[in-house]
């Protein structure tokens, strides 16, 4: 099922990441077949579930 990426359920957020680490995540990216943007989602995904594992759960934004 598609989602559209405009929809209220994903946000927008502008990185400035110097160019030689947005080439390798890229490259990363493109070796485990995914989408720069998938990839970085992925990344942000398991940080915060590592987070919440030793801090306990985020509380929902109101």
């Amino acid at each position: 099922m598609y989602k559209d990426p405009d929809s209220e359920e994903y946000g927008r957020c502008t990185l400035r990441i110097p160019r030689e680490l947005l080439d390798k995540m890229a490259y990363i990216a493109a070796q485990n077949g995914r989408s720069l943007n998938r990839e970085t989602q992925g990344l942000i995904a398991r940080h915060v579930e590592e987070f919440e594992e030793e801090h306990g759960p985020i509380p929902p934004r109101p």
